[in-house]
């Protein structure tokens, strides 16, 4: 090498190890290098990952929850822009797209763009994942009016009827802040009938409403802060793993029909001073759970502690795995040996015991006038004096 002259190491790699590191960027930072020379404008049509995120095109130093409606229109016609841009590069059938991950908000024609874009590289390439997250860009429950949510959800079902072929196609699909029709969510499972992961924020069909869930491929699905009284997983052969947080009412919130595989389940809710409290061989009824995750939001534990009978070990019986977090600081915790007793296998017990200011309500008067719970805690002193668990490993406190 001449003295004084760099060496260009990274251009000397193979095709195959620079594809690698550019699919670990996102799909702007990818699309920089394609400005170093035509080999680099041709590996980024070699792609495997395409991850195009509304969120990578936020101006510098702006925050997701500040942008203005003007602001918003630039972002997505971004979106659009690169969607395009990086699909039309690539040779039909040629290279495997891995991974078509899009990340936009729900703003006039800009989905329906998108989506037939996503739907024509389905038809000229494989793609072994598709997956759309659809953003209104609103972060907070409190800042959507009904009218809002309406709206909202109308014009994500004119982007999904105008769009066909990518929902057929689509594997992953998280939605937030949406109120359907009747049948809408029955619809959108029936048409995307490749879904893999779906995942609900604050999405219904109005105040106390049902949710029903039939699908033959979906194996994750994601329930958080939606306004329904009640969730019935009816058919479900292939779902292993369920988030539930925030359901309304404490009486019979989640009906478990045909779902033989789940194993990985999160519970988490905040219980105020008059809502019962849950039997987990009821709540779980008919399942054989291994992972379970129980959140409590620093406030009232919302578990009843059990007797063994059958219903409960049936549950329990495969459990290796518990996490109980944000447990109430300064209340007994005897009641969590009746997992011990009724978890023959279980390996881990964690518990993070933790008053988390930020996100408790703070103000006495106002925790009187809400129903907060000042008596947080349950009872349990039916503990074997010389019970022993065979299988247990150890048990993780945290007190923050």
């Amino acid at each position: 090498t001449p003295k004084g002259k760099k060496v260009d190491r990274l251009s000397a790699l193979p095709d195959d190890v620079l594809v690698n590191i550019l699919d670990r960027l996102n799909v702007r930072e990818a699309a920089r290098t394609s400005i170093l020379s035509r080999r680099w404008t041709q590996l980024c049509a070699k792609l495997s990952r395409l991850m195009i995120s509304a969120l990578d095109f936020l101006p510098k130093g702006v925050l997701c929850t500040n942008i203005s409606d003007d602001e918003l229109v630039r972002i997505n016609a971004a979106v659009v822009q690169a969607t395009d841009s990086i699909l039309t590069r690539r040779n039909p059938g040629e290279h495997t797209i891995r991974l078509l991950s899009t990340r936009f908000y729900l703003r006039d024609d800009v989905p329906i763009s998108i989506g037939r874009a996503v739907g024509h590289a389905m038809a000229a390439h494989l793609v072994d994942n598709a997956k759309f997250s659809v953003m209104t860009g609103k972060y907070e429950i409190s800042d959507m009016a009904e009218d809002d949510l309406i709206t909202s959800a109308r014009n994500f079902m004119l982007f999904f009827d105008a769009c066909p072929s990518a929902f057929g196609g689509l594997t992953t699909l998280d939605l937030e802040n949406l109120r359907f029709g009747e049948s809408d969510i029955s619809n959108v499972l029936i048409t995307c009938k490749c879904l893999r992961h779906l995942r609900l924020y604050n999405c219904d069909t109005g105040v106390c409403s049902t949710l029903q869930v039939e699908h033959a491929r979906l194996r994750e699905l994601s329930i958080v802060q939606c306004m329904v009284e009640r969730v019935e997983l009816k058919w479900l052969p292939q779902l292993t793993t369920m988030v539930f947080e925030g359901w309304l009412q404490f009486q019979d919130p989640l009906f478990i029909g045909h779902v033989p595989l789940l194993e990985v389940v999160s519970l988490t809710n905040l219980a105020l001073r008059y809502d019962k409290t849950v039997f987990l061989s009821e709540f779980l009824s008919g399942t054989s759970i291994r992972d379970l995750k129980l959140a409590f939001n620093s406030e009232k534990i919302w578990v009843q502690p059990e007797f063994p009978t059958p219903c409960l070990a049936s549950v329990f019986r495969q459990l290796r795995f518990v996490n109980l977090l944000h447990l109430p600081e300064g209340h007994d915790l005897t009641w969590t040996m009746y997992i011990l007793e009724a978890a023959p296998l279980l390996k881990e017990l964690y518990m993070t015991v933790w008053d988390h200011a930020c996100n408790m309500e703070m103000d006495e008067t106002k925790r009187k006038e809400e129903a907060y719970s000042e008596d947080k805690g349950v009872e349990w002193d039916l503990v074997a004096a010389d019970f022993q668990h065979t299988q247990f490993g150890h048990t993780r406190h945290f007190w923050l």
